[in-house]
């Protein structure tokens, strides 16, 4: 099974592409998903976080809201929270990768928003990334309600720059052209990696990964 990162700045299109390779025939793991599974009831990041940051955790749950106001602007606080929530997403995603390894799953994409950031580059074959001209990103986030420029770049500051990150990738999806051109472009990304004579660049990490779950 080739296993795909992706990942990309905010406002860059990501989750889009994350579902132009699901239409593609590929298994989609997303991040944030399995943070929200970890969040929930029952959740595993629900008890370690409630010791962690008293008064987030509100019926059985974790508050985002509440967190968020624990976290402030307190870059101990956000490390932390990496260093509780990171080992159990990287859990989620082994298992979910384990599983559809069993079910014969040929590409399977795991959508990381961080994924430079928190290493998970080093354990897939290959990464994309998504990008995007600094104009129509800035436009596209600050449409969102709430949105202001110091927001954004509070976030861009905890990010990879983008040009870093087009420079570490092994493939791009530039979403500035288009939801098509987009399109085309992943598709011709699945044939590359499923085509028998492509040599995933990344792949011998990905394999000492998998052996260790």
């Amino acid at each position: 099974m080739i296993v795909l990162g992706l990942t990309g700045s905010i406002g860059m299109g990501k989750s889009t592409t994350a579902r132009m390779f699901a239409e593609a025939g590929a298994l989609v793991w997303d991040a944030d998903a399995a943070v929200h599974r970890l969040y929930a009831p029952g959740g595993a990041a629900v008890e370690p976080l409630g010791r962690a940051f008293p008064g987030v955790v509100v019926d059985g749950a974790v508050d985002r809201a509440r967190l968020a106001e624990a976290l402030g602007r307190d870059e101990t606080a956000f490390r932390r929270l990496e260093a509780l929530v990171h080992p159990l997403v990287a859990a989620d995603r082994a298992e979910a990768l384990k599983a559809a390894a069993a079910d014969g799953v040929r590409l399977a994409v795991v959508d990381i928003p961080l994924l430079f950031e928190t290493g998970g580059d080093a354990f897939v074959d290959a990464v994309v990334v998504v990008t995007a001209d600094a104009a129509i990103q800035a436009e596209r986030v600050l449409a969102r309600p709430g949105m202001t420029r110091e927001r954004l770049d509070a976030i861009l500051a905890r990010q990879t720059p983008d040009a870093e990150k087009r420079a570490r990738a092994d493939f791009l999806v530039d979403t500035g052209r288009g939801l098509e051109a987009a399109r085309d472009q992943v598709r011709a990304i699945v044939g590359t990696v499923l085509s028998p004579s492509w040599t995933p660049p990344r792949g011998a990490l990905s394999q000492k990964d998998e052996a260790r779950h």
